[in-house]
């Protein structure tokens, strides 16, 4: 007797009072329960038409394989041969995937010796195009009389560009640019989670910094120092001077370490590479220095730059430490491969004609912003060279930009004093009125910020809403009246500022002064 449904023997036997049918019970309730008929005649039929059966137990009769010895034995070695056909098809498959990779890994190999190949040929070809582009003004010496030469470069003057020097750049390649992209990427990232430091010096103990040191680095018959930047990982301090030389002074043992001579006009700009031995310095001839230290530890010219006609304001290095901007009064800015000191890049804006007075890179590395003589701040997609914004209101030329650490605020200084700009609604939202300021500086952690004027004030950053509070007004002890730059040192444990006397001043928290005076103002 077979279950009508499942055609086995059921379990649990029940008839039909309708169709005289056997069903197993758990089947034909579930039937009638979804559809409510006998599943075979179709008739109607509610649970109260199955009737159960009282059967012994049932025991259902084992596959005929299985009943006896040579039956298991039989579907055992059945089951052997399957397993072994299946490992012997899997260790194929093995071998023919070691093979592959194997193959892959060489191409891969072969395919990285290659990319290395070319990345040094082309290196080597830029420098030798850079070579060649800077040798190439001052070779026609006997042809100086005529104003052009056949190929459009200019004959006159190794600091002149001719008509068609622009059209000559390479221009920012995709491979540049998306390294740009992808330092963007990781310094953004690195961003959100960026702490204030522990060691950041307190407002309390800014409150109580005095003049420690005052080192006259430059000459005494063209003083000032004009421009001056801090390698905070050895505490070396750069200044640049209108006396044309550039020093490099250690802080911490009040020792001047190089003098950088080869300019011959003020060095108007100054700044390190990273924490490389590399310096670059902007002068007022023109031109853009490259200096490394050699082994004797002075530091010697790698480079000179003549791609500006007009006097060089402002130098900033990218993030990446591979790329730099020059800004200049020609109304240009060049955008510079460090290693072979290439000018990839050579911009200005069509709309209008301005000099370029201040230069800094925002610190995720795709936006620049500059300063003009027409009192105007242009910001710049430096991956497609264009002006995105453009900040009005300042009264004379921009003397110093500063992005703040947390990429949302740009401090700019000119001679009405110093505006702060929200880059992410792109206005103005607080002035500080200080008449003729110089420069204008964040420090690494966004937390505090200065200003040269006639004297150095620093304040404490807060929001756009909330006030900026004054904590420490320094004096210029110079006696000039003026103070032509501020920067702080690692973790805001002191000030440096220049002045337009031949001294460095260092202030700080007295009892933390580890340099020697070499000189104090009395």
């Amino acid at each position: 007797m077979n279950c009508a449904i499942s055609g086995e023997v059921p379990e649990d036997p029940v008839v039909s009072k309708k169709s005289g049918l056997l069903y197993e019970k758990r089947l034909i309730e579930r039937h009638i329960s979804d559809y409510g008929k006998c599943p075979v005649t179709g008739e109607p039929h509610t649970l109260d038409d199955i009737v159960p059966i009282k059967t012994g137990k049932i025991v259902k009769p084992k596959p005929l394989h299985t009943a006896s010895i040579p039956g298991l034995l039989g579907t055992f070695q059945t089951e052997w041969d399957s397993l072994m056909l299946s490992n012997f098809a899997l260790e194929q498959q093995l071998h023919t995937a070691r093979q592959e990779l194997s193959h892959a890994l060489y191409q891969h190999d072969a395919a990285c010796r290659v990319i290395a190949r070319l990345k040094k040929e082309r290196d080597e070809s830029r420098q030798l195009l850079a070579e060649a582009e800077r040798q190439l003004p001052a070779a026609p010496e006997v042809a100086t009389s005529n104003a052009a030469l056949s190929n459009g470069k200019r004959g006159i003057d190794d600091g002149e560009q001719g008509p068609d020097a622009k059209k000559m750049r390479l221009g920012i390649s995709a491979e540049v640019i998306t390294e740009l992209t992808d330092c963007n990427a990781a310094l953004s990232q690195q961003r959100k989670k960026r702490q204030i430091p522990k060691t950041l010096a307190s407002i309390d103990a800014l409150e109580k910094f005095t003049q420690l040191s005052s080192h006259p680095l430059h000459k005494t018959n063209k003083p000032g120092i004009f421009s001056m930047d801090i390698l905070h990982s050895k505490d070396v301090i750069a200044t640049g001077g209108i006396d044309t030389t550039a020093v490099l002074f250690d802080r911490p043992s009040g020792q001047i370490l190089s003098t950088l001579t080869g300019h011959s006009k003020k060095v108007t700009s100054i700044k390190f590479v990273g924490d490389t031995d590399l310096v670059l310095t902007a002068s007022s001839d023109k031109t853009v220095r490259i200096w490394g230290s050699s082994e004797d530890g002075n530091y010697t010219c790698r480079h000179t730059l003549k791609d500006h006609s007009a006097e060089v304001r402002a130098v900033t290095v990218h993030a990446t430490n591979k790329y730099f901007v020059s800004a200049s009064l020609d109304s240009t800015w060049c955008f510079y491969d460090l290693s072979s000191g290439l000018c990839l890049a050579q911009v200005t804006d069509a709309s209008e004609n301005v000099d370029y007075t201040a230069a800094a890179f925002h610190p995720d590395g795709l936006i620049l912003g500059t300063g003009t003589a027409q009192s105007i701040v242009k910001i710049w997609d430096v991956k497609s060279q264009a002006n995105v914004a453009k900040f009005g209101g300042h009264t004379g030329e921009i003397t110093s930009i500063s992005f703040s650490e947390n990429g949302y605020f740009l401090a700019t200084a000119a001679q009405d004093g110093v505006r702060l700009w929200d880059l992410r609604k792109l206005k103005n939202f607080r002035t500080f009125e200080f008449p003729d300021a110089n420069s204008v500086e964040f420090d690494h952690s966004g937390s505090y910020l200065g200003i040269a004027a006639s004297d150095i004030r620093v304040f404490q950053t807060a929001s756009v809403k909330a006030e900026w509070n004054p904590i420490k007004t320094l004096p210029d002890l110079s006696g000039a009246g003026k103070a032509t730059c501020v920067k702080f040192g690692l973790d805001s444990k002191y000030i440096a500022v220049g002045s337009m006397d031949r001294n460095l001043r260092i202030f700080g928290l007295p009892g933390d002064d580890d340099t020697e005076d070499s000189a104090q103002d009395s």
